[in-house]
């Protein structure tokens, strides 16, 4: 089996987890709060592991395009929590999670449109029954 394969799963198990541990914990606080809380702790935590793999030596290698795009990355993922956590607080997790995860129907798109990867028969039709299974749980 593939290790991105392996990865993947384990990513999906985890975000699993941290949407179920997130809407209990937005109980009784807001969510930029939550939000804000949570992004320190995720940075401590990937500081821990770059550290213990390979040292902070690799912080200073990128290239200014490198550094951009990772930036750019990170202020999009921080939107998306923050968004996240405030639809969490208001929505049924399983609900507000499904609707997330459409973000997928965006990946293809942008990868397409952005990043000139192709647009097969197969990756449209998936995309097309992903769409219509989530109109289905979501409505």
């Amino acid at each position: 089996m593939n290790t991105w394969f392996i990865y993947a799963l384990l990513s999906a198990l985890t975000a699993a987890l941290a949407t179920i541990f997130a809407k209990i914990g937005l109980q009784n606080v807001d969510s930029i709060t939550a939000t804000a809380l949570r992004s320190v702790i995720m940075m401590i935590l990937a500081f821990a592991v770059l550290y213990s793999y390979r040292g902070f030596g690799d912080l200073f290698k990128l290239a200014q395009r490198e550094y951009l795009f990772i930036i750019l990355s990170g202020i999009a993922g921080g939107a998306s929590w923050i968004f996240y956590f405030a639809a969490l607080q208001r929505g049924e997790a399983s609900k507000v999670a499904l609707i997330d995860r459409s973000s997928i129907l965006f990946v293809i798109a942008l990868s397409v449109l952005v990043l000139n990867e192709e647009l097969t028969i197969r990756k449209a039709i998936a995309a097309l029954l992903i769409f219509t299974a989530l109109v289905i749980l979501v409505f």
